[in-house]
């Protein structure tokens, strides 16, 4: 039997810069950055106080009414997931029962299934307020009294907002999709993981359709103070927001925190040319690996992990590294992750790394999060398909060292047959994903 391939036929995405493909990628070519002072919370006494923000949502207008009782175990997180899916599907042109609750559906429930990556969702500090001050002693947090009194405080159902499958198995419902489901929590390579795997289980007959990708809020306290302590948030642009997310750059001085998510309809190729359906592009290669290092926050100096990945991903898709015109990096704007992901990609490409057209999204958003690896997986794909490069954002000083090819000035014209998204977390795992033209 010949192997099956692999084409995106729909992408939806959610964040700072908008929602849906359309407004997102055209965002990207307009120089829009979507980075300001936080809204969500008064950040005052944080010493980082920017963020990328996706707008809000208004759940009734995407859940059925059927399901419309479900909007009250949504955390933020799943809110942005259960989005990005909905857009997906209809940009796919795929009537599920949550796009047409009311008609026909044209997907194969059992043939369809779904993998989203999750964060570890935080907690809403209003929820847990009146639970934890019934659960310390003295002003100190006591596992007894919360055990016996602190709890009661909890609405029943609470730790269904929290959960990080809770993503996928919303998705799952509204949508009916019966078959393959998973959830994948690795940080910001989550996202990249879930496309990965639902790639496989086309490529292996499981499924026709799957849809997949990650979402996560990291625009919350906890995760703000979080960033702070181990000194990964940058904290020198509090007054000028848009030039905070500095990935590549000299004056890089850290992460900046953003929500959001990325999910794109996967499809069998005969499957989507059957149905008419337009294909964007065709996912061609997947890498995971280890990158191992001493310090859970530090990279590995070596970047082998990285390496790794890349060099999986090009093999799969059977490429050389020269083939390759445009790749989306991590850059997540910590001078020891961008110096370290840099190394490996000159180890990668040799060369070639002059020519190839490097784009760093995070300088237009910030950090997704669980989102992060997918929404660069589709602007991969968005940008192969218009054939256009937007440019990075806040990297005018780029170290000698690193050498890459980064413009930074405005979107240029490109043609572009194959491009590579790549993403690492601090704890480690990393994951490359091939995007090729579909011909």
């Amino acid at each position: 039997m010949a192997e099956r391939r692999v084409v995106i036929t729909g992408v939806g995405i959610i964040n700072a810069l908008g929602i849906g493909r359309e407004q997102y990628f055209q965002a990207l070519l307009d120089g829009t950055i979507g980075i300001d002072r936080i809204q969500a919370f008064d950040p005052g006494k944080f010493p980082s106080q920017v963020a990328g923000e996706a707008p809000k949502l208004k759940m009734s207008k995407i859940v059925p009414k059927t399901q419309r009782k479900s909007i009250k175990l949504m955390s933020r997180d799943i809110e942005l997931a259960i989005a990005a899916a909905d857009g997906a599907f209809r940009d796919a042109g795929l009537k599920t029962r949550g796009t047409d609750p009311d008609g026909p559906v044209d997907i194969d429930p059992v043939r369809s299934g779904v993998n989203i990556g999750a964060g570890l969702i935080c907690c809403d500090l209003v929820e847990l307020a009146a639970a934890l001050e019934h659960g310390s002693e003295n002003g100190q947090f006591s596992l007894r009294k919360w055990g016996k009194e602190g709890m009661d405080w909890l609405t029943p159902l609470w730790l269904l907002k929290y959960l990080p499958n809770m993503l996928s198995c919303h998705i799952t419902i509204i949508h009916d999709l019966q078959g393959p489901s998973n959830s994948i929590t690795c940080a910001e390579v989550s996202g990249a993981l879930a496309i990965g795997e639902a790639y496989r289980n086309i490529v292996h007959d499981r499924a026709d359709i799957m849809v997949a990708g990650g979402a996560e809020s990291k625009v919350n306290p906890m995760n703000l103070m979080r960033q702070c302590l181990i000194n990964r948030a940058s904290t020198h642009y509090n007054d000028r927001p848009e030039q905070a997310c500095r990935p590549f750059d000299r004056d890089a001085d850290g992460n900046v925190a953003g929500d959001g998510g990325g999910i794109v309809v996967l499809e069998e190729m005969e499957h989507a040319r059957r149905r008419g359906a337009t294909i964007y592009a065709e996912l061609t290669g997947f890498g995971a690996s280890y990158n191992f290092s001493k310090d859970f926050v530090e990279p590995e100096e070596q970047a082998i992990g990285i390496r790794l990945a890349m060099q999986k991903a090009l093999r799969e898709a059977n490429l050389s590294p020269n083939q390759i015109q445009l790749l989306i990096p991590h850059g997540v704007a910590v001078a020891s992750h961008d110096r370290s992901e840099a190394q490996a990609i000159k180890a990668v490409f040799g060369e070639h790394t002059r020519d190839l057209s490097v784009f760093a999204t995070k300088s237009r958003f910030g950090n997704c999060g669980a989102g992060a690896g997918a929404i660069d997986f589709a602007t991969a794909v968005l940008a192969l398909h218009e054939k256009k490069i937007p440019a990075t954002m806040n990297c005018p000083n780029q170290p000698a060292e690193y050498g890459l090819n980064i413009n930074n000035t405005k979107p240029i014209d490109a043609s572009i047959d194959h491009a590579m998204a790549c993403c690492y977390t601090y704890g480690g795992q990393t994951a490359a994903l091939m995007i090729s033209e579909w011909v």
